[in-house]
């Protein structure tokens, strides 16, 4: 069982940024990053992978958002600048045993309890 801490969130100016962190109690092969806005539906906005950082993203955050890792910590974290309002949402990292990060959330067996970002107009 890993256990997940997300920690970072809280409310920004528009063009501001928040950098998201993650804390793992162990170690599996892909981390992710995900949002839920209220009234949809939970949604990819990145992931890496443990063993070499390669990481992907959604196409409405390349450029803005940039995800890391930290091994010796356990932690990833997510630096997310140029905020937009619609970027407002719950957050949560989610960790998987898949050799690259997907978009199907149903595809990650851990998820942390996530932390709120709010960006204002």
């Amino acid at each position: 069982q890993v256990q997940l801490v997300e920690s970072g969130g809280g409310l920004v100016q528009a063009g501001g940024s928040l950098r998201l962190s993650c804390a793992a109690s162990g170690r599996t092969l892909t981390m992710g990053w995900f949002r839920q806005a209220p009234g949809k539906e939970r949604e990819f906005v990145g992931g890496i992978k443990w063993s070499d950082s390669y990481t992907s993203y959604v196409d409405s955050v390349k450029g803005r958002f940039t995800i890391s890792r930290d091994n010796a910590k356990n932690t990833v974290y997510l630096q997310m600048n140029s905020l937009k309002p619609e970027d407002t949402a719950v957050y949560y990292c989610a960790a998987a045993w898949i050799h690259t990060p997907v978009h199907d959330p149903n595809r990650y067996q851990y998820w942390g309890q996530g932390t709120q970002v709010t960006v204002s107009s």
